[in-house]
């Protein structure tokens, strides 16, 4: 009797998961309600609560990249120029 419960049980999970309208959650019930008093005002997607500006000018940072790259290549060439083998 109780794998027939068991079974009865687990054919209505299934049916209920497949059910077109579930009710919503009471979170969402809440805020709907006072949004129907109180809409909300709209906010652009992942808004950032104040704007950062920017720390300098993306040339510097680039000019920077590029400087520490041919400084890396002349330094390992000139240890290479001087190994004695």
């Amino acid at each position: 009797m109780a794998q027939q419960d068991d079974a009865e049980r687990e054919f209505d999970l299934r049916w209920a998961d497949q059910a077109e309208h579930k009710e919503p959650s009471a979170r969402a019930r809440m805020l709907a309600a006072r949004w129907r008093e109180n809409p909300p005002e709209p906010q652009p997607f992942r808004a950032d609560p104040d704007p950062v500006t920017p720390r300098g000018s993306s040339w510097v940072s680039t000019a920077l990249v590029f400087g520490a790259v041919a400084a890396v290549i002349v330094l390992l060439g000139w240890v290479r120029f001087r190994a004695p083998y």
